[in-house]
């Protein structure tokens, strides 16, 4: 942010001394993230692959809404076998949209010649027994098997990822239930944020589940007033914002943005995952020159109260502009 554009935060006048992160402070994170996230392994996102389009996500509300219990069991399971399994949120998705598209996730006894079940699966296809492709366990792993047989399912497009288990005649009607997915993989899921590539966090999953809770709790605040001084929840400052967000998922942070660059581990700019913060500062060298925070949310995104007249946001930011330090915190660890 540059000098004389932005309206400064409220800020502490204490100076300190800049604080290197360490190569054992970002191990210990890592390790930490490892932890926290529960056996579920993550995946790099590239903008142009996905994980996923959050699409139109009131329409999506509206097809989950009208998903019935059987539908509802059949997702729970896929959500559930992928957990167990370790497998990335993004394998959960690209399950859901081949079992929407194949049979409306349902455990069908009947489909195009001898297709059967939630996949369609094909006994004279190698499939299974006709008894196994009606069972729902095994279906879900049957398809997790084949899908993790592909050297390349990680990068492609989930709907693509699912033609190619599915191989179908038809490859492009996957992509249609995207939005639906993601808003079934986060809420049966439980993840803070399966679109990564799209407004929520980005490169990986938020490295526990505060950061996820604080990411939803910004997000929702979109569109409100930059008012200095002022900690919602009709209006917020940039530290205000963030203040808020953590209070949201148990972390309590100091008021300013200042002392919120001491509230939390440091590591280089660089190594920032969703939920960490990212600091401004007059003079880059010197933290008690601080005049800024937002929150990074990946994909190359920080969500901000950045000045007065500018909105609550979202905003495209680089390791590397002017008055950006190279330290981020992640708050409560």
């Amino acid at each position: 942010m540059r000098l004389g554009v932005v309206v400064a935060c409220l800020v502490a006048a204490t100076a300190f001394a800049v604080v290197v992160a360490t190569t054992t402070v970002v191990s210990v994170i890592e390790a930490d993230e490892r932890a926290q996230a529960g056996g579920i392994s993550t995946v790099s996102c590239e903008a142009s692959i996905g994980p996923t389009g959050q699409g139109d996500r009131r329409r999506a509300e509206v097809q989950v809404g009208n998903l019935d219990e059987e539908q509802r069991g059949i997702v729970a399971l896929i959500v559930s076998i992928g957990k167990q399994r370790e497998l990335s949120p993004r394998a959960w998705q690209i399950a859901i949209q081949a079992g929407m598209t194949e049979s409306g996730l349902r455990n069908l006894r009947h489909g195009d010649r001898d297709s059967l079940g939630i996949f369609q699966m094909r006994p004279s296809m190698g499939w299974g027994t006709i008894a196994q492709v009606t069972h729902p366990t095994y279906q879900v792993n049957k398809f997790y098997d084949v899908l993790e047989s592909l050297p390349d399912w990680q990068s492609r497009r989930p709907g693509d990822a699912a033609q190619a288990v599915e191989r179908s005649a038809f490859p492009d009607r996957y992509h249609q239930w995207e939005s639906m997915a993601v808003h079934l993989v986060e809420n049966v899921g439980k993840v803070g944020d399966a679109a990564g590539c799209g407004e929520s966090a980005g490169s990986a999953l938020p490295p526990s589940e505060a950061a996820a809770q604080a990411i939803k709790f910004a997000m929702k605040e979109r569109g409100k007033p930059y008012v200095w001084g002022a900690t919602g929840p009709d209006s917020y400052d940039c530290s205000g914002l963030l203040l808020r967000a953590f209070e949201s998922a148990g972390i309590t942070l100091p008021r300013v943005s200042r002392d919120q660059y001491r509230a939390g581990a440091m590591l280089p700019v660089e190594k920032a995952k969703p939920g960490d913060l990212l600091f401004w500062a007059y003079d880059r060298s010197n933290p008690a020159t601080i005049h800024h925070v937002a929150m990074y949310i990946g994909d190359g995104q920080i969500v901000e109260a950045q000045q007065s007249g500018v909105p609550v946001h979202t905003r495209s930011v680089v390791f590397d502009e002017a008055e950006l330090l190279p330290v981020a915190v992640r708050p409560g660890v």
